[in-house]
């Protein structure tokens, strides 16, 4: 899952952005804006927390321009009323959640989770390739019955292939999914993510190289 965060409180903006990243997701954070702005119209995120108080652009107007492109993100903003009022206010604005500060943080990542699962199409809970299973809610893979130890990467770039259902995935696909903003998209970070996922789901192989295109998971060779 890919979410940006807008909060001009940098300590609580960094504090979520680690947060969220512990949950396995792919988290930018900026502290402005006008910066916001720009990035959510530019990258689809599945999920934006936003500050409804920020200077450059307030964040009202961010929420009304993504509701007004027709992007499917989710927006939950943030706002330091709790007031019945203003909560109606931020929610007729298009946000699709609302959660006054303080807030406890295992009850943000409840919400942007659930928020994540209506930005796109459901995937079930666990994902079957031949021999292979992928449980997205306990974060648990394995094949042929062995668990499979695999980094918050090599799990999220597995989920994506398994997700596409023999479909390829190109690395600029997998890098907007998996990575955040800071990921250099000429590095060899998917590749070299792969070769890590290839031999941790050892033989026979599952992933192919569609050269120029992608990468392809490939179930029936079980």
């Amino acid at each position: 899952m890919r979410v940006l965060v807008i909060e001009d409180e940098r300590d609580l903006a960094d504090a979520i952005g680690r947060g969220l990243r512990r949950q396995g997701m792919a988290v930018d954070v900026t502290y402005d804006g006008r910066d916001g702005h720009e990035m959510a119209m530019v990258t689809r995120y599945d999920v934006i927390v936003l500050d409804r108080d920020l200077p450059g652009i307030h964040g009202d107007d961010i929420c009304a321009d993504l509701v007004a492109s027709g992007a499917l993100t989710r927006v939950l903003m943030l706002t330091a009323s709790g007031s019945v009022a203003d909560r109606v206010e931020g929610l007729s604005l298009g946000a699709d959640d609302y959660l006054p500060k303080p807030f406890a943080f295992d009850e943000l990542v409840a919400r942007v989770q659930a928020l994540g699962r209506r930005a796109t199409p459901a995937a079930p809970p666990v994902l079957f390739a031949g021999d292979l299973v992928l449980d997205q809610a306990r974060r648990e893979a394995s094949r042929s019955g062995r668990p499979l130890d695999l980094t918050r990467k090599e799990f999220g770039v597995l989920a994506e292939l398994m997700k596409a259902n023999g479909a390829v995935v190109s690395a600029e696909e997998l890098l907007e999914r998996v990575w955040d903003a800071n990921a250099d998209p000429f590095t060899t970070t998917v590749r070299v993510t792969m070769m890590t996922l290839r031999r941790k789901l050892g033989d026979p192989p599952m992933i192919e190289t569609i050269v120029g295109v992608g990468y392809q998971l490939r179930a029936e060779v079980v």
